[in-house]
């Protein structure tokens, strides 16, 4: 039988265990060759999670009442300003209607699916989903491939070493 996860928004009390979780995703990225994003400590900082909270788009997956999975998700005509045609260096988004975003998805590693469930959680509340990972994000890069995700180019950010790949799924690029 499959787990049962709840979602909801994350509080301010929920960010030592968030902070927890963001500790195992940068051990694991670190373990399969991504040794370039979130490579202090402390990334995501403590002030960007509350910052998050406040914008009221920082999201929990709960199993059991433990929290097992965070994320941020966004919605609107433009809620990524990041996103802008002239970041992109290669390629580039192929729908142009209202979009929700992705970002800082990471699973305490307790049970298998966390990442799954949280993106097609976010794709319930909106069919038309874009997201950016690293480059060398090979566990990321796989699961948007395997939950349908196009390949869109990639982008510069100020960040890391400064390159993203870019990802999209919408019904409208899976009809091209």
């Amino acid at each position: 039988m499959a787990a049962v996860l709840e979602f909801r928004k994350s509080r301010a009390e929920d960010i030592p265990r968030m902070l927890e979780i963001f500790a195992r995703a940068r051990r694991l990225m670190d373990e399969t060759g991504n040794t370039t994003q979130w490579t202090t400590a402390d990334r995501p900082r403590e002030e960007l999670l509350l910052n998050d909270i406040a914008l009221d788009r920082s999201y929990v997956c709960l199993h059991e009442g433990r929290i097992v999975g965070t994320f941020v998700y966004m919605y609107g005509d433009d809620p990524e300003r990041g996103y802008r045609a002239d970041r992109i260096t290669e390629g580039g988004w192929k729908d142009a209607g209202p979009y929700g975003v992705i970002h800082r998805i990471a699973s305490s590693g307790e049970l298998k699916g966390i990442g799954t469930a949280c993106i097609e959680w976010c794709a319930a509340q909106c069919p038309h989903i874009r997201i950016d990972t690293h480059p060398n994000n090979k566990p990321m890069r796989g699961l948007l491939e395997k939950l349908g995700f196009v390949r869109c180019g990639t982008m510069s950010v100020p960040v890391d070493d400064g390159v993203r790949v870019i990802y999209e799924r919408s019904e409208s690029v899976h009809a091209r």
